[in-house]
């Protein structure tokens, strides 16, 4: 009987996305993975925001684009997974990084490189609570009709409320978001090794999810230096200053450490 969930195109998992011509040398890949019911296409427009010789890689999670198809994701191994699994073969040079859920899903990618032996040059992460934490806002989807699982996304913002709005749009992406709020929910990691590698944090200075005094606890992951950055605004604080916090990643790509004149 043939498999009615085949595995998917590696280039439906990560997209790659070249500076340039796509031709050009590149030497650093910035893979990033979406926060609770985001996708590939939510952050794809930051490739104009790069220098050319970096390729942004996005994960793009099951349920949604290319993937809308396949199961919803159950845990956070259905997130990891096929994104290890998808990685080019020539991502070498790699920084991996992650915006709310998604700093989990990166902590994951870059705690499984490292016990392969080929650990990113450095992580980001973004809004989130350590990875040994207990969510602390959970939402609760379970609990929650459509309307007010609706609102609970509004007031993390990160969503277009045009879609949220839109009934025919909404039944599209309520299904994904509310698996993904669910894994966020129950996700926390047990005890274990260290990465290596420098861990970069950034975080909103009014985020009402994840406080800016509650970041500091990602140096606990990590044996490298870590470095934090806290930037005006909430939860998706990088919506209103882009081209700052991509000058920011843009620091870390290149090795060095950038300090925010508008912090």
């Amino acid at each position: 009987m043939p498999d009615r969930h085949p595995s998917p195109a590696p280039d439906d998992v990560v997209w790659v996305l070249p500076g340039g011509t796509g031709d050009a040398p590149h030497h650093t890949s910035l893979l990033v993975l979406p926060h609770s019911g985001g996708n590939a296409h939510a952050y794809a427009p930051w490739r104009d925001l790069l220098p050319e010789g970096v390729r942004l890689l996005v994960g793009q999670y099951p349920g949604r684009g290319a993937r809308f198809s396949e199961p919803l994701p159950e845990t956070m191994a259905d997130l990891v997974d096929p994104v290890l699994a998808s990685l080019p073969a020539d991502t070498d040079d790699l920084v991996v990084l992650g915006h709310s859920m998604g700093s989990l899903v990166a902590y994951e990618v870059a705690r499984a490189l490292t016990e392969a032996g080929r650990p990113p040059r450095a992580l980001v992460v973004s809004a989130c609570r350590a990875p040994f934490l207990v969510n602390p806002s959970p939402v609760h989807p379970e609990n929650l009709d459509d309307e007010a699982l609706v609102a609970a996304i509004k007031e993390r913002g990160g969503t277009e409320n045009g879609i949220l709005d839109e009934p025919e749009l909404r039944e599209l992406v309520l299904p994904s978001i509310r698996a993904d709020f669910a894994i966020d929910d129950a996700y926390h990691s047990p005890p274990a090794a260290p990465l290596a590698c420098p861990v970069v944090v950034f975080g909103g200075s009014t985020d009402p999810v994840v406080p800016a005094d509650a970041l500091g606890r990602w140096a606990e992951i990590t044996d490298g230096p870590v470095t934090t950055h806290v930037l005006p605004g909430g939860h998706f604080y990088f919506n209103d200053q882009l081209e700052d916090f991509l000058t920011l990643v843009t620091g870390v790509l290149d090795g060095c450490a950038v300090r925010p004149e508008f912090a």
